[in-house]
């Protein structure tokens, strides 16, 4: 993930420093009946002591020794090392190709139960190398985006070492639409993992089933796409990302960053300016704000909800020293521009947007950090108070849904 940039409005977005579900899937725009999946994935070549991976004749070879607890671990070597300042380089390893038939390299680079020494973190790197747009401003290429299915296909259920968490968080970070999407609820209608920009464009009424205010010439991820030899499940990869206090300050960043930039591109009605009427349609210019509002919501919801059952089961074991490390590792507070914003960004481009001031009050009420925004948007815009109030128990119904679905 890009760290800082500038912002939309060419400053640091023109601010000022920083549930009971009652809808139906059936009645919300965007939920198509996807269950949710339950079962661990292990993407490993049967009868192979190790593989010969697609990038640039780089050889990834298996080594096992012991740590310093005399543990077996896996030992990162040079050649891998090598791909975290070389991001052509790592996408080229990493991608599993139009057809996904070298899906598996992914796997024997990543999925390790103990790595030696710094090796979990410099895996990290190379994740976040391979994954990411070439530069501020850039889209994702196909290569790429095929790049993040293969990394969260490969961990998906698996335990992810220490180290190498935060760097799938910045990989998510990086595509927080359509990690975002891929969290939905139900199976998925998509036909491969990743989607080509003309699939992003709007339709007659200014429709994407992509999501909304996405930049022109972008391929995006389908982390929600699966068949029989690859699969992602989103739920159980965050959920093992965030017992790690930076990969949740990472994830956390980028929720806020991304209802910063999509609050400053609607109406001052709060509708989507992209909407456009037909006659058989009922559903009006706030229907898809809503449901990006709930959902959004929601995840926030969600990645508060492991916060508390990593803490109950042991697995954070000193709550307080955890929030003090979110808090260290955290960016800062996100407040969207005080005037509508007209451009569209690269999803790249939405986690890395600038801070506009240090985290205030509670970081880790995650109602409350949503609210100080929501509210904030809604004066600075003049938004009638009907649907700022509307907006804000939405949002406050499905925080509680992520809080309490399982």
């Amino acid at each position: 993930m890009r760290i800082g940039g500038t912002g939309e409005n060419g400053n640091n977005g023109d601010g000022n420093g920083d549930g009971g579900d009652t809808q139906s899937p059936a009645a919300r725009p965007g939920l198509r009946g996807r269950l949710p999946r339950a079962r661990k994935h292990q993407l490993l070549l049967v009868g192979t002591a190790f593989a010969v991976l697609v990038a640039a004749t780089v050889a990834v070879v298996v080594a096992v020794t012991g740590d310093e607890d005399g543990e077996k671990c896996h030992e990162v070597p040079p050649s891998v090392r090598a791909l975290a300042d070389n991001p052509a380089a790592a996408t080229k390893a990493l991608d599993p190709g139009d057809d996904l038939d070298k899906i598996s390299s992914a796997a024997h680079l990543l999925a390790h139960d103990t790595v030696c020494g710094d090796g979990a973190r410099v895996l990290g790197r190379v994740v976040d190398a391979g994954t990411r747009a070439a530069a501020p401003g850039k889209p994702h290429t196909a290569a790429q985006a095929r790049s993040a299915y293969a990394v969260a296909a490969a961990l998906s259920g698996q335990e992810i070492p220490a180290g190498l968490a935060p760097g799938v968080a910045r990989m998510l970070a990086e595509y927080v639409v359509d990690a975002g999407r891929a969290d939905d609820l139900g199976t998925s209608d998509a036909t491969g993992p990743i989607a080509l920009p003309n699939e992003a464009l709007p339709d007659m009424n200014g429709f994407t089933e992509l999501g909304r205010f996405l930049a022109p010439g972008e391929v995006h991820t389908r982390f929600e796409y699966g068949d029989y030899d690859a699969d992602t499940d989103m739920r159980t990869l965050v959920a093992e990302l965030t017992e790690d206090p930076e990969a949740f300050a990472v994830l956390y960043d980028a929720e806020r960053a991304n209802l910063a930039a999509y609050l400053e591109r609607l109406t001052d009605d709060g509708g989507d300016p992209d909407y456009r009427p037909s006659p058989d349609d009922r559903s009006g210019p706030t229907a898809w704000p809503d449901n990006d509002l709930q959902d959004l919501a929601g995840r926030v919801g969600t990645l508060m909800k492991h916060r508390a059952n990593h803490t109950r089961d042991g697995t954070i074991p000193d709550l307080d020293a955890f929030d003090r490390s979110v808090r260290a590792h955290t960016r800062g507070t996100f407040r969207p521009a005080g005037k509508q914003i007209k451009t569209r960004l690269p999803v790249g481009d939405i986690a890395a947007r600038p801070v506009t001031g240090p985290p205030r009050g509670d970081l880790m009420d995650g109602r409350d950090q949503m609210f100080t925004v929501l509210d904030r948007w809604a004066e600075q815009r003049h938004v009638p108070d009907r649907r700022a109030a509307a907006m804000r128990q939405l949002m406050d119904d499905f925080y509680v849904r992520g809080l309490w679905l399982r």
